[in-house]
């Protein structure tokens, strides 16, 4: 089956300053990340016959047509298993059925990739996956200490990489035709941050703003508060992996036994 991109304007975090929603299927259709309402969306749900709704993550930029979608083509309303309280909160619709790993809707897979967000989740068209704000063509993701988790979110790209799709649709900009490639940049970037953050802390860098500018050599104008929570992940990973000791305030590496 062959997804129906719509792009959607959001107010979101991503540079294209819209969304992706997509259509799946013609009769009992699957409509995914409907983030707002738009004439060229309702046109293509009025074309098809949908009958399920199910998003990637429930990111504000990926759910705010949920409740209209819902209501208007009396679909089935997917959450995933043990966040619908979050699905529900964040799309004031509560969840019809759930889904988890390997649960199938539509006739589409859906695959966990927790780590930009902890309800995150890929899915598995034929040979394509749409995989929300797993991947981006350009830039990085997101992954904020606030409810990012970075290791979770190198575990899904490794996954992703693993599986070794022919094409992924990604929840903001352009489809992207070379998926290992984008994957192995994005893990490369991942993991030459978190070598200049430990870098930082091994230079003598401890509250987080000056582990902050160890780590990073550019400007972060507009953009600083995403770095920190950027950096602050990172030393979160780095703590439970044990080569650094961070309370949340002060990082500084381990006593030497």
């Amino acid at each position: 089956m062959e997804p129906h991109r719509v792009s959607v304007p959001t107010e979101t975090l991503a540079p294209t300053g819209a969304t992706n929603a997509y259509v799946l299927g013609r009769e009992d259709a699957l409509l995914v990340d409907p983030a707002g309402r738009t004439d060229e969306l309702d046109a293509a749900v009025e074309s098809r016959n949908v009958g399920h709704i199910l998003v990637t993550h429930t990111h504000p930029d990926h759910v705010g047509g949920v409740a209209h979608y819902a209501s208007a083509c009396d679909a089935t309303v997917w959450a995933r298993a043990g966040r619908e309280a979050r699905f529900e909160r964040a799309t004031g619709v509560a969840p019809d059925r759930t889904f988890r790993e390997g649960t199938r809707v539509a006739g589409v897979e859906v695959v966990a990739t927790s780590g930009h967000a902890p309800d995150h989740v890929a899915l598995v068209a034929d040979g394509t996956m749409l995989t929300g704000d797993l991947v981006v063509s350009e830039g990085s993701v997101v992954v904020g200490a606030d409810e990012g988790d970075l290791r979770a979110y190198l575990t899904s790209l490794r996954r992703l990489y693993a599986r070794n799709p022919d094409r992924l649709l990604p929840g903001h900009g352009p489809a992207i035709d070379d998926p290992r490639r984008e994957t192995v940049r994005l893990i490369r970037h991942r993991l030459d941050r978190e070598a200049k953050v430990l870098a930082a802390v091994r230079g003598g860098a401890a509250a987080l703003d000056d582990v902050l500018d160890a780590a990073y050599e550019k400007d972060l104008s507009g953009v600083r508060d995403l770095a920190r929570s950027t950096v602050a992940a990172h030393l979160e990973k780095l703590a439970v992996e044990g080569k650094v000791e961070w309370d949340g305030e002060l990082a500084r590496l381990p006593d030497e036994d």
